[in-house]
């Protein structure tokens, strides 16, 4: 039997057609159609200069705007040779911002996943804490989802007065919550039946696919880009990298995945603390302060060939841009989602599971169609 399984199917998570060919209850293949929301990103490129293109890279994955936003200006700055002239309170308040959105696309990844296997509550707990970071994020750009808030050079405007406490008192807020959180999905009978040992990728298949982020650490391999690239002050921050080891199931199957998010958002916690603590000693603010001090009017890198990359939520997000040394647009900008990679291996993990594990592996991808068709 050929079966669809979306476009507007809420378990496929956006609008990802998938074909299925199965024997009764058990997909023997399955083939994904892409190209429902394709958001023209890298010929918007072409036609924009460097710093209209940062709201257009907002819009990929819209889940994790604030870190699309960093890793494209980090490659700007780069390429215009400026990344070391940077101040550290611009720094540091990047990393918080990028931390929060973190946090708040792990939640969703976590609440619909919760909702795909047939748990109702999470997804309500999950969406009511992310709510919080939502409402701190517009209250700094002005924006709930999509924030054009790190710019070239610099930021669109320093933090608002009190943020630095608002963190402080979310963090104390939300510890308890991911007790309960773990206590009613993680460690859950139901919710380990249906992901361990379900959708097992092993970790030379993960390689050869480029899968990235919390697919990988869920394959069993340590490795992270904030730690192996050191960008912006990741250096500077005490943080742990959370990779799967197999407590539940095996590693590298659905369960584990899952896992390394869970993981991940008490690591991003640990990392706000730190950022606030700078932020309000080291790096506090003074009426001197300008976050938009090297922000260049015009921005004219020299002629290259530049790739960047940088840990998002979903994996490494990278940007290759042209630079033809004349025109502050950019010749080129290709865009490399993680999303893109983690769903092509789908097809390959897929193979004789039933239907219903098929949702569970799916979920456990954590895809946005805005990055798959960029």
């Amino acid at each position: 039997m050929v079966l669809n399984l979306g476009p507007q199917h809420p378990s496929t998570h956006g609008v990802l057609r998938l074909e299925l060919i199965t024997d009764g209850e058990i997909v023997k293949e399955v083939i994904p159609h892409i190209g429902y929301l394709h958001r023209c990103f890298e010929k918007h490129g072409e036609s924009l200069n460097y710093a209209q293109i940062i709201p257009y890279t907002d819009r990929m994955d819209y889940l994790a705007s604030m870190n699309n936003n960093h890793a494209f200006v980090m490659g700007v700055e780069r390429m215009l040779g400026i990344e070391n002239n940077i101040p550290k309170r611009v720094e540091y308040i990047r990393v918080l911002v990028c931390e929060l959105n973190r946090i708040a696309s792990h939640l969703i990844a976590i609440g619909t996943y919760g909702i795909d296997i047939g748990a109702f509550t999470p997804f309500l707990w999950c969406f009511r804490d992310r709510e919080h970071i939502m409402n701190m994020l517009e209250w700094a750009s002005g924006a709930r989802m999509l924030y054009n808030y790190i710019w070239v050079g610099g930021l669109f405007y320093d933090i608002p007065v009190g943020f630095e406490k608002r963190c402080e008192e979310f963090v104390a807020y939300f510890k308890p919550k991911m007790k309960e959180l773990n206590q009613l999905l993680t460690d859950n009978q139901i919710f380990i039946s249906r992901t361990a040992n379900v959708g097992v990728l092993p970790l030379d298949v993960a390689i050869n696919y480029g899968c990235s982020g919390p697919m990988l650490r869920g394959s069993g391999l340590k490795y992270d880009l904030r730690r192996v690239d050191e960008y912006s002050v990741y250096p500077e921050i005490d943080f742990e990298i959370p990779f799967a080891k197999g407590e539940i199931g095996q590693v590298g199957d659905c369960w584990n995945r899952y896992k390394v998010r869970i993981d991940e958002i008490e690591e991003s916690l640990k990392i706000i603390e730190q950022c606030v603590k700078k932020l309000t000693k080291e790096h506090k603010r003074t009426t001197e302060f300008d976050p938009r001090a090297l922000v260049p009017k015009k921005t004219v890198p020299k002629a290259q060939d530049f790739y960047v990359r940088a840990e998002n939520p979903k994996g490494e997000i990278g940007f290759y841009f042209i630079a033809d040394g004349r025109s502050d647009k950019p010749f080129r900008v290709k865009s490399r989602g993680p999303s893109f990679c983690n769903l092509s291996v789908l097809p390959e993990i897929s193979k004789g599971v039933m239907i219903a594990d098929l949702v569970a592996i799916i979920g456990s991808l954590d895809i946005v169609l805005g990055e798959v068709d960029r």
